[in-house]
């Protein structure tokens, strides 16, 4: 068996122009790409649907092989009963990947002559927004371990234990069919200190064949407690790789952040080259690792903030209301709205830059935010006004700066970006070729 594969696979256009001067925008634009959770080989996505002391926490599984293989064990506050446990809905998870997402939109500059139809306006910012039961029973007493509870939840057999030592606990799992990786019982102890319980689960064969279900279906767990944490740890035992973990915190309240480790806005509002569109997915992912590495390997980013009634622009609709209570949004009263604010937090973690599980905490803060890029295209017509040669003259220096920031952001060679720019910036500077003048009437 695999029950401890990434611990649950885990836990799992409106522009103003100002005269010459650089445009400033609004958070509007029009949308052109996302960069979700797809991107990422080892990506594991969690919702935490928290309010006060309660949560519901749903975990996606994205587990590969043969499902009699799948089995998850996640440390828990508290014992739970079957009636805190829900089957939950993939496609719902989906929808909070694609409404919180990092986005590319695009603007499109408009002729320069026809700029000084409008005033220069002062005061104007000139920055971008930063905008079931075991088959084989071993004696659980003698081993310090306690089956709290035992049942089926749709495709799910599942057990909660707890237990008095790690060594006992690692010997029942093994006794009873749980293959885990050497050094788990090490990682198991502090959970035993701390007096939490274990959240076991392993398919039913016979019950997943019935549904007639692909893939495994999420779990759902609600309980109360005052420890809002995500158990990363166990995740880390049978895996050198770097792993993504994709938080989507739900909460009447505001922005939720993590405690014990730095949480880190993921750059935004920077203007980057126009062929970057054909290639958002490398750009995102090469600029995530490059902002990872910088920050030491040990901090979490924020991708996104924003309250679920709104979008802008929308890389997705906002989740109904019937949506948010199937993510487990369980304060939302009949016509108040959707009252829900989301953090879209990204870890990318290792077992040696994180050797604590996530803490989190909930705040009031509600100030929006998202992971945003921006294309501005050059205008392709004729700009034959004094403004117009101008901004010709101008587009040079402007490429240059988004070739340094791209490079800056992502690492890539810039003498690689300015190749690629080439194609597209001749084709905006002011006589790029210069036809000879004899050529039109002498047909070279």
């Amino acid at each position: 068996m695999k029950p401890f594969r990434l611990l649950f696979s885990l836990i799992l256009a409106a522009i103003i122009f100002v005269g010459f001067t650089p445009n400033a925008w609004g958070f509007c634009g029009f949308y052109v790409a996302k960069a979700d959770a797809k991107l990422y080989n080892q990506a594991s996505q969690v919702v935490l649907a928290r309010d006060e002391n309660r949560t519901i926490l749903t975990m996606a599984n994205d587990y590969q092989g043969d499902v009699k293989d799948f089995a998850i064990i996640v440390p828990v506050p508290v014992a739970i009963q079957k009636e805190q446990v829900r089957i939950g809905d993939a496609k719902v998870i989906e929808r909070l990947d694609a409404f919180s997402a990092p986005r590319l939109v695009e603007y499109f500059d408009s002729d320069p002559c026809r700029r000084i139809l409008y005033r220069s306006r002062e005061g104007l910012s000139t920055d971008l927004p930063r905008p079931v039961a075991p088959s084989r029973r071993a004696d659980a007493n003698a081993l310090g371990v306690t089956i709290e509870s035992r049942f089926n939840v749709g495709e799910y057999e599942i057990l909660v234990l707890s237990a008095k030592e790690s060594n006992g606990l690692a010997t029942w799992l093994k006794q009873n069919g749980y293959r885990i990786p050497r050094g788990a019982d090490r990682l198991l102890q502090p959970y035993i200190r701390q007096q939490m319980k274990f959240f076991v689960a392993k398919v039913n064969l016979g019950e997943f064949n019935k549904s007639g279900y692909q893939n495994l279906r999420p779990l759902m767990i609600a309980y109360e407690s005052r420890k809002f944490m995500l158990p990363i740890r166990l995740g880390t035992i049978n895996s050198t790789n770097e792993q993504d973990l994709i938080v989507y915190v739900l909460s009447p309240k505001g922005q939720a952040e993590v405690t014990n480790y730095r949480t880190v806005k993921v750059p935004t509002g920077d203007r980057i080259p126009v062929f970057v569109k054909n290639e958002f997915s490398d750009f995102y992912k090469s600029m995530f690792q490059t902002s990872y590495t910088r920050e030491g390997k040990n901090i979490a980013f924020l991708e996104y903030a924003w309250d679920m009634g709104s979008c802008d622009p929308c890389s997705a609709e906002p989740l109904t209301p019937e949506e948010l209570k199937k993510a487990g949004v369980f304060w939302l009263k009949p016509d108040k709205g959707s009252n829900a604010f989301i953090s879209r937090i990204h870890v990318r973690y290792t077992r040696n830059k994180f050797p604590e599980d996530l803490m989190f905490q909930e705040t009031s803060n509600r100030e929006q935010f998202q992971g945003r890029y921006v294309l501005q295209h050059p205008f392709k017509g004729e700009a034959t006004c004094r403004a117009g040669q101008e901004y010709k003259r101008s587009l040079p220096r402007r490429f240059e700066q988004e070739a340094r920031t791209l490079a800056q952001l992502t690492g890539w060679n810039i003498r690689d970006i300015r190749s690629k720019m080439n194609v597209v910036s001749s084709n905006y500077s002011p006589n790029p070729n210069p036809t000879p003048f004899w050529q039109d009437i002498w047909g070279e």
